[in-house]
């Protein structure tokens, strides 16, 4: 069935999928277990509540390119972090063959899904209209991490990209043959790309380069009477610092939102090195990559988003090539 799987109505593809899901529950030894779709977007997440109360959190990665290592390198990195630091995270579960990547043929689409499950976290998604006491925890937070990632070394064998390319190892859905961009809409935001790259090896070359979250906003944050939780590691890789705080700005709306959020960072550690340009280079980065997610995004709903999207990116694209021609 192939590409055809994706063209059916949304709530037929997560029938397909929640069905798919309680089959992989059975390398857990879970049996009889509610299983409900509670997240259909980039990837697809289950809550997962057995008989006897306790709940999980299921991932099947259904768009996500990443490879077997890499979700391995991205266990192995939460369950450092859940041994060793201060940060509240969920725990990875193993199946009864003391695996924690499980893999199936999904028959409806042809493809073989594979998915990692962790530990339920209670309490409620920071979303898009955090409080400043929750901004000045996240950057505490993003700064906690980074401690952490100074002197961690993955296994051999296990992988993570490293976010020195402008597309972080994703495809490339903006100047290549597969772009549906217009030849002038493809020059301009190419011009913005170079700019952007420029600034991007500049901060490579003064920074250290350990993992980041590389996917810090409100909906893989949650809040729970005080507590900040982290989760959605799926997007862990080698990177810079200020690259990890660039997708957490990117989601605020306000210089008061910024500054709770850098405070809380500075708490625990200085900030890492970087211009105002540079900043603005990787906050304008981060627009591009979701603008390239939805060029290729199998995603209807997020398809829908392309056309206003693309409006609103060129604009943001002309700011700042207006800003760095000086």
């Amino acid at each position: 069935m192939g590409r055809e799987f994706f063209d059916l109505p949304a709530e037929d593809q997560q029938n397909s999928l929640t069905a798919f899901a309680t089959e992989l529950l059975k390398d857990y030894g879970i049996h009889g277990a509610k299983v409900s779709c509670i997240n259909f977007e980039f990837n697809a997440t289950f809550s997962v509540e057995t008989d006897s109360g306790t709940k999980y959190a299921l991932r099947i990665n259904i768009n996500s390119t990443r490879t077997v290592d890499n979700m391995k390198a991205e266990v192995e990195w939460v369950r450092h972090l859940n041994r060793t630091s201060a940060l509240h995270t969920p725990t990875p579960i193993a199946t009864l063959d003391d695996q924690y990547i499980v893999s199936a043929l999904h028959s409806e689409s042809g493809q073989t899904f594979y998915g990692v499950m962790y530990s339920w976290l209670d309490g409620e998604e920071i979303g898009d209209e955090p409080s400043m006491e929750q901004l000045h925890e996240v950057g505490r937070a993003i700064a906690l991490l980074h401690q952490e990632s100074n002197d961690f070394a993955l296994s051999s064998g296990n992988a993570l990209p490293t976010f020195n390319d402008f597309f972080w190892s994703t495809e490339d859905y903006l100047f290549s043959d597969k772009s549906k961009l217009s030849d002038k809409d493809r020059i301009l935001i190419k011009e913005a790309h170079d700019h952007i790259m420029k600034f991007t090896q500049e901060l490579y070359e003064i920074s250290p380069v350990h993992i980041i979250h590389a996917d810090f906003h409100g909906w893989n944050l949650m809040w729970n009477e005080g507590q900040l939780s982290i989760f959605d590691f799926d997007d862990c890789g080698f990177g810079v610092e200020a690259q990890d705080l660039a997708v957490a700005l990117y989601y605020l709306d306000t210089p008061e939102q910024d500054v709770a959020l850098l405070n809380g960072y500075k708490s625990v550690k200085p900030l890492p090195m970087y211009s105002e340009h540079a900043m603005k280079a990787l906050l304008l980065q981060r627009r591009l990559l979701l603008l390239n997610y939805l060029f290729e995004t199998k995603n209807q709903e997020h398809q829908e988003m392309l056309p206003a999207y693309l409006e609103k990116s060129l604009e943001r694209v002309s700011t700042f090539l207006t800003d760095v021609r000086g």
